[in-house]
């Protein structure tokens, strides 16, 4: 599972090394290490929301949990989109890069989310269903061995 206020930690570290960077006017390039530690915090952030409020698991559904998760993602997501703004503004300025830099910032962006998708976040997706796929069968086992102890207790 996502640890989002561990992700919520590691955008605002990136944010605030990127904005240091983009405050000395530094080429978004030379930034990459910061722009993949905050796009991948962002996509982290993203992939929670999907895991728990868009498709959470069955025994999440059943046992009511998510309630939390879902505010700690909720704020999680806002601030991620005031830092986005924050960033769009900064980088944008005339005085600082421009607003065709903005343009870069977000092909970046989107690569580097493109990445971490393909890779960590499948590898998740997986490990996740088999989790699913394994308390399930356990329960069922559980439910059949009750069945049969019922069965034969009663045929004693």
């Amino acid at each position: 599972m996502i640890e989002v206020m561990a992700a919520v930690a590691t955008a605002k570290a990136a944010f605030s090394a990127i904005q240091q960077g983009v405050g000395v006017a530094k080429d978004l390039h030379s930034m990459t290490g910061q722009l993949s530690q905050w796009a991948g915090a962002i996509a982290s952030i993203e992939q929670a929301d999907k895991m728990i409020n868009q498709k959470p698991p069955w025994y999440k559904v059943l046992g009511g949990g998510t309630q939390a998760q879902a505010m700690e993602i909720f704020m999680a997501k806002k601030q991620a989109e005031n830092m986005r703004d924050q960033l769009r503004e900064l980088i944008c300025h005339p005085a600082v890069l421009g607003p065709s830099h903005w343009q870069e910032f977000l092909k970046i962006e989107a690569e580097l989310k493109q990445k971490k998708k393909e890779e960590e976040f499948r590898r998740m997706e997986i490990m996740q269903t088999i989790k699913e796929w394994a308390a399930g069968v356990v329960l069922f086992l559980l439910c059949l061995s009750c069945l049969f102890g019922f069965v034969w207790w009663q045929t004693r």
